[in-house]
């Protein structure tokens, strides 16, 4: 474990300079939208304005106030019968504006498969429609409302919204302004919507290339360069009018585990961390993020009783707040994740969260359960009414440099002004040309000529659209060929391909004269290695594009032709077809090592690694 980090992290070392090369900035880009006015920290009256709210409040609004919950339903006070009923066995209301009504949240999150995310009105209206209940309670408090809008792999809101690159796809473009842009104009999209708050960026540094869970929502795997993406990101959002969030502190780079089933141990020691792990969270502090999301992660060397981030004491409280000095909103990573129940039971949770240094309190299985088990620790003197009013305040600070305090709502005009306009599209199209990597091109075999290879076959993966892009991914690259004046077909191989699908698959190929396949993940033991095998048998021209992790060549003996576009939203496969297809240079360089698979202590590709025509 640790010579791997070791070689891992002194490729990143050596090619760092490589990777923060800042792309030429991009003025039509900075000005697709206006960016919404800086907030300037509250003064003392707005403090103390703050503070009397507060007084106002019963302990169950306070407690209320912590907690930021799923709803299912398109509309606050109407949902379909299927999530009114969703509602009521797992939250025991029908709706929203009952939610709020009864528990009194400070937060909502959306998700798509909670109905929440169908298209942009839709959600404009959802949150006026919460909005509107918030300033029906006794005491008025605007909502915080925030959804997982990482784009890339992660992203709740799909089209007509503008989907930009992902995180390592931007590393991949190494350009700082391309980063801000991407934030800045995807804060304004959601801030039309209603959205205040977005879970974004990833602050996780990748050193392992076996990470389930993180991947390509990480800029890369050099610390520093990770940081300068993060600390533009954190500035674009945030110019954008909503908060980022940095996450997950302390770090989820280098684990085997997935949070969400299981709970993952870094073993990194303290020396590891700063240099590993903190470079990134440091970045978005001094960048003015206003909150940061816990992990679920144990690190025995910050914490001896080996109580996962969220609930330790010693990583909230002495390191994020004392070590680093930050004073802003700390939210969990949700609650019903394993990583985070694993030890202690659902009442427990909510409770050594907040004494651990947690402000919000996201997504709880049961929030009766939870909603309860806080409130009586009040009553009880575990938590006293000064920190809670403490937590409460850092919250309402969030929320009056959001603007929702003077204005929580928007509009169906805000929505046609800002949302998947034009120009922002072409903004995502231009900051995609920047990111994909060409890794191998063994004979020339890129660009494919539409004169020699006019019939290309493109077969492989179809994994589900990560955000409503469209799809499937074999059918948007044909696609994007055709367009580019190629004759391209798509044929789905799916994971797993059988033997049969192989068999098909080249015996298409037949009468092509080129094959692009997209691969997903692949491992020793994948099938998706045989039908390349087999693709690669008939002689043709095979073209490969590692569509999520870019670590599949490693896999894949014989390819000439390896390229990463590091995720199969359309805006990143319609990116690779140019660069196949050689309208655009392949200008992406790779944030992350790419190791042997035959001895994984031995970089096939360093950080850095990207060639040209």
């Amino acid at each position: 474990m640790h010579s791997r980090r070791t070689v891992l992290t002194s490729a990143a070392a050596a090619a760092a300079a490589v990777a923060a090369g800042a792309g030429p900035a991009q003025a039509a880009a900075r000005t697709a939208a206006p960016a919404l006015p800086h907030q300037p920290l509250p003064d003392a009256a707005t403090r103390t304005r703050l503070r009397r709210l507060i007084a106002r409040m019963t302990p169950e609004e306070k407690v209320g106030q912590l907690f930021v919950m799923r709803v299912y339903g398109h509309s606050a006070t109407d949902p379909d019968p299927a999530d009114v009923a969703a509602n009521q066995k797992e939250i025991g209301v029908a709706n929203a504006a009952e939610l709020i009504a009864k528990y009194h949240v400070g937060g909502i999150i959306y998700f798509g498969w909670a109905h929440n995310t169908r298209e942009p009105h839709q959600i404009a209206e959802l949150s006026n429609g919460i909005q509107k209940a918030a300033a029906a309670q006794r005491v008025p408090v605007p909502v915080l409302i925030s959804t997982d809008q990482e784009h890339g792999i992660v992203a709740r809101v799909g089209a007509p919204a503008t989907l930009f690159p992902g995180a390592m796809a931007l590393g991949a473009g190494g350009s700082r302004d391309d980063a801000r842009t991407a934030g800045r104009v995807a804060g304004q999209e959601l801030y039309a919507m209603g959205i205040r708050q977005d879970y974004a960026p990833d602050a996780d540094v990748n050193v392992n290339p076996a990470n389930p869970v993180i991947g390509v929502r990480s800029f890369g795997a050099d610390p520093q360069a990770v940081a300068r993406m993060v600390g533009a990101q954190v500035k674009g959002y945030q110019e954008g009018g909503v908060a980022a969030c940095a996450k997950h502190f302390p770090g989820h780079g280098d684990t085997d585990t997935d949070s969400h089933v299981g709970l993952p141990y870094i073993h990194h020691s303290a020396e590891e961390w700063e240099r590993l792990d903190a470079p990134p969270f440091k970045a978005a502090i001094a960048a003015g993020i206003d909150s940061i999301m816990t992990a679920h992660i144990v690190v025995p060397a910050f914490d001896a009783s080996e109580d996962p981030a969220t609930l330790s004491r010693p990583i909230l409280t002495g390191i994020l707040r004392e070590r680093l000095g930050y004073d802003g909103v700390v939210v969990t990573d949700s609650l019903g994740m394993e990583g985070v129940r694993a030890k202690y039971g659902d009442a427990r949770v909510p409770v050594l969260a907040l004494k651990a240094g947690v402000d919000q309190l996201l997504n709880p299985p049961d929030l009766s359960v939870a909603h309860g088990a806080v409130l009586k620790a009040l009553k009880d003197g575990e938590l006293t009414e000064r920190d809670l009013d403490a937590k409460l305040l850092r919250i309402l600070l969030l929320k009056e440099r959001r603007g929702l305090f003077k204005d929580p709502y928007t509009s169906r005009r805000a929505v046609d002004r800002v949302v998947g306009t034009r120009g922002h599209l072409t903004t995502a199209d231009r900051i995609a040309d920047h990111t994909t990597t060409l890794l191998r091109n063994d004979g020339g075999v890129l660009p494919l000529s539409r004169r020699r290879e006019r019939r290309v076959l493109v077969v492989g993966v179809d994994a589900a659209a990560p955000s409503g892009t469209g799809g499937p991914p074999t059918t948007v690259l044909a696609k994007a060929l055709t367009d580019l004046g190629f004759s391209a077909t798509a044929l789905s191989t799916g994971l797993t391909p059988s033997r049969q699908r192989i068999d098909e698959a080249v015996a298409a190929l037949g009468d092509r004269d080129a094959v692009v396949v997209a691969t997903y993940n692949v491992t020793a033991q994948s099938a998706q290695r045989t039908l390349v095998g087999a693709l690669l048998g008939t002689g043709k021209p095979v073209v490969q594009l590692a569509v999520r992790n870019p670590y599949d060549i490693a896999q894949l003996d014989g390819v000439k032709a390896a390229l990463a576009s590091y995720s199969w939203t359309d805006v990143e496969l319609r990116a690779a077809a140019r660069v196949i297809a050689g309208r655009r240079e392949p200008a992406g360089r790779l944030p992350v090592a790419i190791m042997r698979a035959d001895s994984p202590e031995r970089a096939l590709y360093q950080i850095g690694h990207g060639l040209s025509y």
